[in-house]
């Protein structure tokens, strides 16, 4: 199986899961063996039509969606030369993005309760796995939103808000720190096949940080010792997922000199690298802006005199940031570059477009805040108009493929099916298979337990 095939949808080489079981189903029982009836009801995924279809193939990376959605309407709402009807507009696309982040957790939830199992084949599918990281991010869209613009609703907002990122930050610990080992342990992961996607979980606790600097920013007049705790966390959210990120960067960057550019149809991740890079650089600004104002409140570092601390992070966060944000340039060069040279077909990793183009923008924003020249303001309008036409543009062709299907395609739902019928074969349908299930009912021949194992 091509391991890129979340991105494309169903092919003649990765036939839908539909055609393998009435493959299997046309087989007759062998001789002496038990009839198939448990066989027949492991076939009734493949079966499945309307909505239960749309649930069983949804896969992680519809959360992209809610990550390109969110980051237009903070770009929106933020704007520098910004006016009443566009911060309007923000506010629309944010109840939009929560309406479609809510809708995609539901048909998650639905998905793996009604298929046992299910969750195991998609942690071992090489690219799948790695959309994980796109719920934190889709969800810390929202808690920006939330501290932008619902804190005039009264303190219980700024609460759920405060609550929501301390879920947030779990989620995208978990995807840093357990997704890599996955790469190591269980991925047949090889050089030349890596993309930029590798990089989606390390992404989600760089923009946990970026989060909880607005988040830290809100809550300092009220609940300084609050506010300390979630910069401290931020800092330490920012340390773990930027230096990591570097790493597959420099991974990256050798994949492409040696095995030249990614396939067309994954050509668009070329794109992933602005994502760690352009929330890194906003993280630490908003990070410093926050120590600036904090620390001295709290007493925080009290041997530094004339309570300098919150100003040397406030420094070194814009130094270091205005180093990244270069750092992007390079890889946004790249990224055009490549998408120059080929012909590639729309796919869900167009989604790969919005999202990192959209915190470079803000990257960029945040700097022309700090900067007395209107170059970097004018750049930010430049870019978000950029951003929206691209966010139209996938928006549509997203309704359009999904409404004919061509976007509703699983690739570890092939290999769960299998593992379905192998196991209904050798008299084990009544148990829930697992990824790395191999067993066989006592009611089968020894040439069928042979067959069931493998072997």
């Amino acid at each position: 199986m091509d391991p890129y095939s979340t991105f494309v949808g169903p092919s003649e080489a990765n036939p839908p899961v539909a055609c393998i079981s009435s493959q299997l189903r046309a087989e007759k029982p062998r001789s002496g063996s038990q009839e198939l009836e448990p066989g027949r009801q492991a076939c009734d995924i493949a079966d499945l039509r309307g909505w239960r279809r749309v649930v069983l193939h949804f896969t992680p990376s519809w959360f992209a969606i809610t990550m390109g959605t969110g980051i237009v309407s903070i770009l929106l709402y933020d704007l520098p030369f910004n006016a009443p009807w566009i911060r309007y507009i923000a506010i629309v696309v944010f109840c939009l993005n929560i309406v479609l982040f809510l809708s995609f957790s539901l048909i998650s939830i639905i998905r793996y309760t009604m298929f046992p199992g299910l969750w195991g084949f998609m942690i071992q599918h090489p690219v799948q796995s790695l959309f994980i990281g796109t719920f934190p991010m889709g969800l810390c869209t929202i808690i920006n939103m939330i501290i932008l613009v619902c804190l005039p609703w009264g303190e219980g907002m700024l609460t759920l808000a405060w609550a929501l990122w301390w879920i947030d930050v779990a989620i995208s610990c978990a995807c840093c720190m357990y997704m890599p080992f996955v790469i190591m342990h269980i991925h047949e992961a090889k050089l030349g096949t890596m993309t930029a996607a590798w990089l989606l979980p390390i992404v989600s606790p760089i923009v946990a940080a970026a989060s909880g600097a607005l988040v830290a920013g809100a809550l300092t007049q009220n609940h300084p010792s609050h506010a300390l705790w979630t910069l401290l966390t931020s800092y330490v959210l920012w340390g773990c997922g930027v230096p990591l990120a570097m790493v597959v960067l420099v991974m990256y960057f050798q994949r492409l000199t040696l095995h030249h550019l990614p396939t067309p149809e994954v050509i668009v991740s070329v794109f992933l690298p602005l994502g760690p890079l352009g929330s890194g650089a906003f993280g630490i600004m908003k990070l410093g802006e926050v120590a600036n104002v904090l620390l001295p409140i709290t007493g925080t570092l009290p041997a530094v005199k004339d309570a300098m601390a919150g100003g040397i992070l406030y420094i070194l966060g814009f130094a270091i940031a205005l180093v990244m944000w270069g750092f992007a340039l390079v890889w946004l060069f790249f990224a055009v570059a490549s998408i120059t040279r080929t012909r590639f077909p729309f796919n869900m990793g167009f989604w790969g477009f919005v999202f990192p183009g959209g915190v470079f923008v803000l990257a960029t924003n945040q700097i022309s805040k700090e900067l007395p020249s209107g170059f970097f303001k004018v750049l930010t309008m430049i870019f978000t108009m950029i951003i929206l036409l691209l966010w139209v543009f996938v928006s549509v062709r997203t309704i359009e493929k999904t409404l004919t299907g061509k976007l509703i395609f699983s690739p570890c739902v092939q290999q769960y099916q299998e593992n379905r019928m192998k196991n209904a074969r050798c008299g084990s349908a009544n148990n829930i298979p697992g990824p790395n299930t191999n067993y066989c009912g006592s009611s089968t021949s020894q040439e069928e337990r042979r067959t069931c194992t493998g072997m």
